[in-house]
């Protein structure tokens, strides 16, 4: 089979397509011919050789995908040949074939697309446990989603309206405010103005009647996470998912105190790891709410597998509206795109 390989760490372009051998699946795993892999940034840190978990050289990075079961290994009950899947591994997804553990695979239903699937995994994930066990969100409140245009931002707007709440999407690119407001968001705000730490809040204000957001999904960090919490009312919860912008900020603990303000953090491949069960339910209510229309993951493109570098440079230029997808040859064969 082929895979494409970081043999040295460093700059998207620099993986290598190789030949290698097919895996075998051990017991409890499952062996997947892989259709259709999700780009997340993660993936530019982890071949970059900054990213907080690393496997050793060589090695094919991904995160996630979709595909078909073509054998299983002992023990193996819930999936047979034939089957589509989607999965998330810690890596391994750029290739033709990976072999995954069971429990970090999630079928994929009739009416919705390999490519829809492989697209809803990590992204998706990421912004429902942010929502639900993080934030502790109600109906009816008001959350506030930075980086709304990308992959996390996108599907928190999703799930944050199909959840009952009502949204307020953070842009530094206004030319995307239609694109956010399709999914689902009510307000549209502009994190490039030149007062960020007081005009967003001003914002914030107008766009809620003057209540404030009371949840803020941040993936971006530095200056915008500093001026949401600003933006948050009384009791709010500020969810730290990355640091897109590259800088990592810090809190002064007074201001918690005096607005009774939450701040906290996840790190989704613990939930993966920890309850597998609890994250296979989520994927699979995720994936009923897809096909029911109540979700609409967006695949801004898709591109072949060996284009993998090209694809990556668009996620760092900043350029994507929710996902992008590679396809293998089997991928394109089978009708994924």
């Amino acid at each position: 089979m082929k895979a494409l390989l970081v043999e040295r760490f460093g700059r998207p372009e620099d993986m290598v397509l190789r030949t290698v051998p097919d895996p075998v699946p051990a017991a409890g795993e499952v062996l997947v011919e892989t259709h259709a892999i999700g780009l997340n940034f993660p993936d530019l840190l982890v071949i970059g050789g900054t990213y907080q978990t690393l496997p050793p050289l060589p090695f094919a990075p991904g995160k996630e995908l979709a595909g078909v079961v073509v054998a299983t290994g002992e023990g193996v009950t819930a999936f047979r040949p034939g089957d589509r899947v989607a999965a998330q591994v810690e890596s391994g997804a750029f290739a033709e074939r990976i072999a995954i553990p069971a429990e970090h695979c999630y079928p994929v239903p009739a009416g919705l697309s390999t490519v829809r699937a492989a697209g809803m995994g990590l992204v998706y994930q990421t912004s429902w446990f942010s929502l639900t066990d993080r934030a502790r969100l109600k109906p009816g409140e008001w959350v506030l989603v930075n980086g709304a245009a990308g992959g996390v931002g996108i599907a928190a707007v999703e799930l944050a309206k199909a959840m009952g709440a009502r949204v307020v999407a953070g842009l530094t690119t206004m030319a995307k405010a239609d694109f956010v407001r399709r999914h689902g968001a009510d307000a549209v705000v502009d994190l490039s103005m030149p007062d960020l730490r007081d005009g967003l809040r001003r914002a914030v204000h107008e766009a809620t009647g003057g209540h404030g957001v009371d949840v803020v999904i941040d993936p971006v960090g530095g200056a915008v996470f500093e001026a949401s919490l600003r933006a948050l009312a009384w009791d709010g919860r500020l969810v730290v998912v990355g640091f897109t912008a590259g800088a990592i900020p810090s809190v002064k603990a007074n201001y918690l105190l005096i607005k009774h303000i939450t701040v906290t953090g996840i790190h989704w491949s613990d939930y993966r790891d920890r309850d597998p069960a609890r994250v296979a339910a989520a994927q699979a209510e995720m994936f009923r709410m897809a096909v029911d229309g109540r979700l609409d993951p967006p695949v801004m493109a898709t591109f072949p597998l060996e284009r993998a570098a090209q694809a990556l440079a668009v996620l760092a230029d900043r350029k994507v509206e929710g996902k992008i997808v590679l396809l293998t040859d089997a991928g394109r064969a089978a009708g994924a795109e």
